[in-house]
């Protein structure tokens, strides 16, 4: 098995187009499609179904694939340890929530890139669901995690603080006025909630649950800032970090409810898989967050 194969494997797994992956990986499409026959041939399996016009991973390739990522990150990260000193340099790459991103890390940012110039950021998204496998294949150096426990045996963490999670309304909502809120006074409200990977969401659904409440009907979004701007509307009640919302509760735009249900607020960690080499980039940045708390 060569490094070329899996690079020209991996390569493909993204871009299911023979084409595409020889232009990407600088060869001939029929060299693309000798190295993975060569491959499969030696793995004694299909990890492509070529359907008509289309190429498809099969649930083979899928299981490969990961470990593929994972041979070449390590091959890659060998490299720039031996080619790299203790300073600082390269890449960076940091999966985070939007709430931490837009709320937390600017500042912790400003500090990181005034001290280390020679580091690029970049950040990439992720669900909790498909963490362990951007941290193992080094599609992640590090990722914002938001738990109260340590849910992952192959993680090491720092922990960065606590977020304080609101129930929220627009103000003249009539739970807005009571003077407390529990769960029973969801029941058939509409919930303008984040997508179900998020941390302090999966946390409110588990003490929904627990009280066997069930809302109305819930409304997912991607984005914090589109769920504000409902909430603001009249549309339905929100849960949201307080850093996200401050603006909009000094304007009076939004309202906090009374909550005297189970406590919703939930730990904020910067975690890292155990086996990772802990580069210069990793050890400066965790240093930037811990002095920034």
């Amino acid at each position: 098995m060569e490094v070329r194969q899996l690079e020209i494997f991996r390569t493909l797994a993204g871009e299911l187009n023979f084409t595409r992956t020889a232009e990407r990986v600088n060869t001939v499409q029929s060299n693309v499609t000798a190295q993975i026959k060569a491959l499969e041939d030696e793995l004694g399996t299909r990890l492509f179904d070529r359907l008509a016009k289309s190429v498809v991973l099969t649930d083979a390739g899928r299981r490969f694939l990961p470990y593929a990522e994972r041979a070449l990150s390590t091959m890659d990260e060998g490299l720039r340890v031996m080619k790299s000193g203790a300073e600082p340099e390269g890449v960076l790459t940091i999966g985070s929530p939007e709430s931490v991103l837009t709320y937390r890390l600017p500042d912790v940012l400003r500090r990181f890139q005034a001290k280390y110039s020679k580091v690029e950021v970049q950040f990439r998204p992720y669900w909790d669901e498909s963490l362990v496998t951007e941290l193992e294949s080094g599609r992640l150096d590090v990722a914002i995690v938001m738990s109260n426990n340590s849910e992952w045996p192959q993680m090491t963490s720092q922990r960065m603080g606590i977020e304080r999670i609101r129930v929220l309304s627009e103000p003249g909502h009539p739970l807005a006025r009571k003077k407390a809120v529990t769960p029973e006074d969801l029941v058939g409200q509409h919930m303008l909630l984040t997508e179900p990977g998020c941390g302090y969401r999966a946390k409110f659904d588990r003490v929904l649950a627990a009280a066997n409440v069930k809302p109305g009907s819930v409304t997912g979004f991607s984005s914090v800032e589109a769920i504000k701007q409902c909430i603001k509307a009249g549309m339905g009640l929100g849960v949201l970090p307080e850093i996200v919302v401050m603006r909009e509760l000094k304007a009076g735009q939004l309202a906090v409810l009374r909550w005297t249900g189970p406590e919703l607020d939930i730990g904020t960690h910067v975690v890292w898989h155990k086996d990772k080499w802990m580069s210069p980039n990793i050890a400066a940045f965790l240093k930037v967050l811990k002095e920034s708390n």
